[in-house]
């Protein structure tokens, strides 16, 4: 049997800027029950992560995901990305992510480990990769 494995783009994409998707059928799609995510050394559980998503959710118009390079192998997963978004005050952020994964056995996110770095926006959005 194949396990399909998700990847960023789209798992961002369906957690951030894919209105009428409920956040907990998200979350389940792409993240393992027992999910864990250190962004820029500070570690969340999957509950703690859902709460992030939630708040950028409220506070997030639009926005969008670009890979830059990208690495999957048996269970482990690498990338560069820019997340670019929108908020509802009309602040642009451009982020540039550096992650490394492992995939469950079925394909989802066990973990994630990233450092971020802010390439557009005001100095106060720098820690918008984990903000609650």
């Amino acid at each position: 049997m194949t396990t399909t494995c998700t990847d960023i783009a789209t798992a961002l994409t369906d957690l951030l800027f894919t209105p009428g998707l409920p956040l907990a059928e998200a979350i389940d799609r792409h993240f393992a029950p027992d999910y864990r995510q250190r962004t820029d050394g500070r570690w969340d559980n999957r509950a703690e992560f859902a709460e992030h998503i939630a708040h950028l959710r409220e506070v997030v118009t639009t926005g969008s995901v670009r890979v830059l390079d990208e690495f999957a192998h048996d269970h482990t997963y690498a990338d560069r990305h820019i997340v670019e978004v929108i908020k509802n005050d009309g602040t642009h952020v451009a982020t540039e992510v550096y992650l490394f994964g492992e995939f469950a056995p079925d394909g989802r996110f066990r973990r994630i480990e990233e450092t971020t770095l802010l390439l557009a926006g005001p100095e106060s959005e720098r820690n918008l990769g984990s903000a609650r």
